[in-house]
C-alpha cells in the first residue's frame, strides 16, 4: 500500500478490525519509508453499478462524487462528516440492494434528497435547488412551503 506522505510503496499492518457490521476491514497501517501511520479499509469488490444519466450516457457510480456532493450542500451547516458517511453509506447500500447493474441518476438523488432532509432542511433545499434545476422562485418557494406543511 503506497503511503500517503512520501509515496513509499511498502507499509506493514498494525492492528485490523471489522467495521461496518463485517462489510469492511480497517487497516492501521505503519510506511516503512517514513515511519508514518494511516489507515486503509478493505472492502469486498463488487461488479460496478452503472449510472444512467439525464443525456443517457453511463458511468460507473462513484461514492466519492455523491459524498462531495452531499458535503457541498452541507457546507457551514452543523452535520458531522459521520453524518454524511452514514448517509453516503445508505445510499450506496440503497442502490446495491436492487440488485440491478444499472440505476437512474435521478434515483440517486432522489435518495440523496431523503437523507438530507432527515439530516438538515437547510442542506436538502440546497441540494434540492441544484438537482432540481428550480427555474424561478415561485418553483423555489413550492418546495419550501412542502417542507413547512410537511413539519405541521
Amino acid at each position: 500500500m503506497k503511503c500517503p506522505f512520501c509515496f513509499f510503496i511498502e507499509s506493514k499492518v498494525i492492528d485490523s478490525r471489522p467495521t461496518d457490521e463485517g462489510a469492511k476491514i480497517r487497516r492501521r497501517r505503519e510506511c516503512l519509508g517514513c515511519e508514518k501511520r494511516f489507515t486503509t479499509y478493505e472492502i469486498i469488490e463488487t461488479a460496478p453499478i452503472m449510472v444512467v444519466k439525464k443525456d443517457k450516457t453511463r458511468e460507473a457510480f462513484d461514492r466519492g462524487k455523491l459524498l462531495a456532493g452531499l458535503t457541498r450542500a452541507c457546507e457551514k451547516r452543523p452535520i458531522s462528516v459521520a453524518q454524511l458517511e452514514e448517509a453516503a453509506d445508505a445510499i450506496q447500500q440503497s442502490i446495491l440492494n436492487t440488485m440491478e447493474r444499472e440505476t437512474l441518476s435521478s434515483r440517486v438523488g432522489e435518495l440523496a434528497m431523503e437523507k438530507l432532509k432527515a439530516i438538515d432542511e437547510v442542506a436538502y433545499v440546497r441540494f434540492a435547488s441544484v438537482y432540481r434545476e428550480f427555474k424561478d422562485v415561485n418553483s423555489f418557494m413550492d418546495e419550501l412551503k412542502g417542507i413547512l406543511e410537511n413539519r405541521k
